[in-house]
C-alpha cells in the first residue's frame, strides 16, 4: 500500500479552482437570468409601443367621445393599460394615445383626416341649381366629375370660346346637393373663437421679437391672445400653439410658423410668406403672392353661420382670396351663409395660384388658377371684361390625378379615416 504526501498548496490551488468553476457558474446562471428579464422588457417595451398604434387603429375605426378620455380592455391584463384621447386641431381631429406595461409609456399623437378613394377619385363637384356649367378659355377638367342635370356646355366670353378637345377628361355622374363636411367638424370651426375661455391663465404666452416658442403635442395647449391686431414678425412659433386676435392677425414673410392654428376675424398673409398653419377667420382671409403653406395647411372661413341674419341681404362678403404665383398644400374651405341674388366672389383663386389637395366653396367660386385635387361648390362666378357669367369657368385647371395618392384631407360624413400627419 502506498501513501503520497500533498502539499498544502496543492490543497489550496484545488480550493481556488474550485471557488472559480462556482464563480462561473454562479455568473452563467445570472448571466442567463438576466437575458431572459432583458428579452421580457424588450418584449413588453415593443407591446408598449405597439399598442399605442393599436390606440390610433381604434379611433379611425370606432366611435371615441370627443374631448374625452377612452380606455381600452386589453385581455383583462391588470399590468396593461391604453387610453385614448380625441379631440380637434384646428379644422382636423388629432387623437393621443397612452400605452404602459409596467414601468414603460408610450404616447403617440396624430392628426386625422378623410382618406382618398384611390381609384375613380373625385375632380369635381357642381351642386345643382339648374344651371350647367360653362368652360371657356383654356379650362381642363381631368377625373370624374358629378355635374347639374342640364350638364356641361362650352361658352363664350368677349370672343374667347373654349379651347379643350373635350368638355370633361373623364366619367361624368349627376350631382344633387354638395356632400356634407363631418357635423363635429363643422360645430368645431363655428364655435373655435370660443376656446379662449377654456385656457388656463399659466398657458398664456407674451410675445417678444425674434423670440421662438415651440410646445409639444403631449404637453397643454400654449395660447398667444390679443383684442387688438396681432402681427407676427420675426418670430418662431412650433406645434401646439394657438395665435387669436379678436381683431386681425397679420403675417410676415420674417416668421417662421409650423402646425400652430391662427384664429381671428380676419387674417393677412403677406407676400412670400412660407410655412405650415391652419388659419381660420370669420370675416376674411387674405393671401399674398409668391406664398407657400405646406401640407397640411389649411384655410378655413366660417361666413358668420352662427347666427343666421334676419335680414340676408345685409350679409356683407366675407371673402378668401389667394393671390398670382401662391401654393397651399391642404385645404381652402369656405361655410357661408346663402343670400338671395349673390353674384359675389366668396372664395377667389387667382391666375397661377396652385392648390394641391381640397377646395370647398358653399357658395360662389371664381376659379382662375390650378386645382390638383378636388373642388366642391356650389356656383363657379367669372368676372370678365366688366361682366359677370354665373356658373363659368374661365382659364381654370382641375386635375385630381396630380393629387398624391396618400393624401388625407377633409373629412365628410361617412368617409373613412385615416392618419394625416404623425405630430410630436
Amino acid at each position: 500500500m502506498f501513501w503520497f504526501k500533498l502539499k498544502a498548496g496543492a490543497l489550496q490551488l484545488t480550493l481556488f479552482i474550485t471557488v472559480v468553476i462556482a464563480l462561473l457558474l454562479t455568473a452563467f446562471i445570472l448571466f442567463i437570468q438576466t437575458h431572459k428579464r432583458f428579452n421580457i422588457q424588450t418584449d413588453f417595451i415593443i407591446e408598449t409601443a405597439k399598442n399605442t398604434d393599436s390606440g390610433i387603429s381604434h379611433a379611425l375605426n370606432n366611435i371615441v367621445p370627443l374631448n374625452d378620455t377612452t380606455s381600452i380592455n386589453l385581455n383583462g391584463e391588470d399590468f396593461k393599460t391604453l387610453n385614448v384621447h380625441r379631440e380637434f386641431w384646428g379644422v382636423f381631429e388629432k387623437v393621443t394615445t397612452i400605452s404602459k406595461i409596467k414601468k414603460n409609456i408610450f404616447k403617440r399623437t396624430a392628426l386625422i383626416g378623410a382618406a382618398q378613394s384611390k381609384n375613380n377619385r373625385t375632380v369635381l363637384y357642381v351642386q345643382d341649381n339648374n344651371k350647367p356649367l360653362v368652360l371657356v378659355g383654356n379650362t381642363k377638367i381631368e377625373g370624374v366629375a358629378y355635374l347639374p342635370k342640364r350638364g356641361v356646355k362650352n361658352g363664350n366670353i368677349s370672343g374667347h370660346s373654349y379651347y379643350g378637345s373635350q368638355l370633361i377628361y373623364g366619367p361624368t355622374k349627376t350631382s344633387t346637393r354638395l356632400p356634407k363636411i363631418f357635423s363635429e367638424t363643422k360645430t368645431q370651426i363655428k364655435e373655435i373663437e370660443n376656446l379662449i375661455s377654456k385656457i388656463e391663465q399659466n398657458q398664456f404666452i407674451n410675445l417678444k421679437v425674434d423670440g421662438s416658442y415651440k410646445n409639444s403635442f403631449l404637453k397643454p395647449v400654449q395660447v398667444i391672445f390679443s383684442n387688438e391686431t396681432i402681427v407676427l414678425n420675426a418670430i418662431q412659433l412650433t406645434g401646439n400653439i394657438i395665435v387669436q386676435s379678436k381683431a386681425k392677425i397679420i403675417i410676415n414673410a420674417s416668421c417662421t410658423l409650423k402646425d400652430i392654428v391662427l384664429i381671428a376675424p380676419e387674417i393677412e398673409i403677406k407676400n412670400n410668406v412660407k410655412g405650415n398653419f391652419q388659419a381660420i377667420a370669420s370675416k376674411n382671409i387674405l393671401v399674398g403672392n409668391n406664398v407657400l403653406l405646406e401640407y397640411p395647411s389649411a384655410l378655413a372661413l366660417t361666413g358668420n353661420v352662427a347666427e343666421k341674419p334676419t335680414n340676408l341681404n345685409l350679409i356683407e362678403n366675407n371673402r378668401i382670396i389667394i393671390d398670382d404665383d401662391t401654393i397651399i398644400k391642404g385645404l381652402v374651405l369656405y361655410l357661408g351663409v346663402s343670400k338671395p341674388n349673390n353674384h359675389d366672389v366668396q372664395v377667389e383663386l387667382k391666375e397661377k395660384s396652385k392648390i394641391i389637395g381640397e377646395v370647398y366653396c358653399n357658395q360662389n367660386l371664381e376659379l382662375k388658377g390650378t386645382v390638383f385635387g378636388t373642388v366642391y361648390t356650389n356656383n363657379f362666378i367669372a368676372r370678365q371684361f366688366g361682366s359677370i357669367y354665373q356658373n363659368h369657368i374661365y382659364n381654370g385647371k382641375i386635375k385630381v390625378s396630380e393629387l398624391p395618392e396618400k393624401y388625407v384631407g377633409l373629412p365628410f360624413n361617412n368617409s373613412k379615416k385615416s392618419v394625416l400627419k404623425w405630430l410630436y
